[in-house]
């Protein structure tokens, strides 16, 4: 991007912002960042597991980077990924199953992964790599449940507009392999584990529901968390919460040699944004990198600070921030949490001159739609009178995506085989520019 751009039109601002958005996904591609951190090779076998929207990316930069560094050492294993985000690879099997709804598929590859690391021993090493999307992708109940219960439950939660932070709490103490379960079958291996962050806050344990890490959260808090959304809990699913203490502990002994790195996380992306529209001679501000809360509702107070905005700077102004919003689901149309952000930044902006907008779910797909989000800009608002479309009718049914259908504001990106969630990007322009 060229230093000191101006935006004549539209299109201009429009694909300013397209580019900006690629520039952040970019910034946390595994390709670019897994191969300087690989570790070295065991004296025995190394067997790659993991599960995640970028697994099959992470095995594809793995497998490249360790061939092309250790061409003789050994290398297998498997991971899963979501439907459509796989990549080839000649060592690593990659398996694909469904998100956010957990399926069979996912089950099956849950347990060959436990199997595939019970037979090793301590000169053996494990290379996990988990990204967001993991928890729902490997998905494997615990003795006494189903998996037909963990998807009630999940799609529950889902609905109630639940944060991500509880949903995988519950996930993680219905489950045989989260909450570190995987890594305990592996120990006495080592176990290294690389992540690419999609939640707030970056903490290791939380992403995917941490297959590989010890949980600190206890059955008693997912219990809590459903009875407090309102959720029927079956039976089964009470009784296993009110008496489980089978999770392995921060303080066992097969973790002491373990080692979790973080290679992406959404600070990174907007960092990257951050520095292309600097060299570009605009202002910035951050507003961070995890921002959560009702999706519709954000973007209302994200309209309200860039309309104050456009008399604060002289400059165009860049607002980032990033997270994972939420969407209580009312209606029955089709959405997802960015392009229902954005609804709710253009029903408060009302058409107002100077503010574009843009919103992504950076692995691509925004809620489980084909679009990654949207953009507006103050020429949508009269297309959408022209087009006699309401913002608010729209909100009502939860139908984001066929609002910004209809008027060709849709971001398709395909699979980006990455994920560190919610990317936006509001460009302000001053009144006298």
């Amino acid at each position: 991007m060229s230093a000191n751009v101006s935006f004549a039109d539209r299109d201009t601002a429009r694909d300013w912002l397209t580019r900006l958005a690629y520039t952040a996904i970019a910034a946390v591609h595994p390709a670019n960042l897994l191969p300087d951190q690989l570790p070295e090779p065991p004296k025995g076998r190394t067997v790659v597991v993991g599960a995640g929207k970028a697994a099959a990316a992470m095995a594809k930069a793995l497998e490249e980077a360790w061939q092309a560094r250790t061409p003789d050492a050994e290398l297998s294993g498997l991971v899963v990924t979501r439907y459509g985000h796989g990549e080839t690879c000649r060592h690593i099997e990659v398996l694909e199953a469904s998100h956010p709804m957990p399926d069979e598929l996912g089950e099956q590859a849950a347990k060959r992964m436990l199997e595939a690391v019970a037979p090793l021993g301590e000169d053996d090493l494990v290379i996990a790599l988990v990204s967001g999307g993991g928890s729902a992708l490997m998905t494997l109940p615990a003795p006494g449940l189903t998996l037909a219960q963990k998807q009630a439950l999940s799609k529950e939660l889902l609905r109630c507009g639940a944060p991500i932070s509880e949903i995988n709490t519950v996930r993680r103490h219905l489950s045989a392999i989260k909450g570190g379960r995987l890594a305990a079958a592996a120990h006495p291996a080592r176990v290294v584990t690389y992540l690419i962050s999609d939640v707030p806050g970056d903490e290791p344990t939380l992403i995917a529901s941490g297959p590989t890490l010890p949980d600190d959260s206890t059955p008693g808090d997912a219990l809590a968390i459903l009875d407090a959304r309102g959720i029927e809990i079956p039976e089964q699913v009470r009784r296993h919460l009110e008496t489980d203490d089978t999770a392995p502990q921060r303080d066992d002994a097969g973790f002491a040699r373990d080692e979790a790195v973080v290679l992406a996380r959404a600070a990174d992306a907007l960092e990257a944004a951050r520095h292309e529209a600097e060299a570009a001679g605009m202002e910035v501000r951050l507003l961070g990198d995890d921002l959560e809360g009702e999706a519709r509702e954000l973007g209302g107070e994200h309209a309200a600070m860039a309309l104050a905005a456009r008399d604060e700077f002289r400059r165009p102004l860049l607002i980032l921030s990033g997270g994972e919003t939420s969407v209580t689901v009312h209606g029955d149309g089709r959405g997802g949490r960015n392009v229902e952000y954005l609804l709710g930044m253009f029903a408060a902006l009302e058409g107002a001159e100077g503010i574009h907008a843009l919103a992504i779910d950076t692995d691509g797909i925004d809620g489980s739609e084909d679009n990654a989000g949207a953009l507006i800009g103050p020429g949508t608002w009269q297309r959408a009178q022209d087009a006699q479309l309401s913002a608010t009718d729209y909100l009502e049914r939860n139908d984001a995506y066929s609002f910004f259908d209809a008027l060709d504001e849709l971001i398709v990106t395909g699979p980006t085989r990455t994920n560190v969630n919610d990317f936006r990007a509001i460009l302000v322009l001053p009144r006298n520019s």
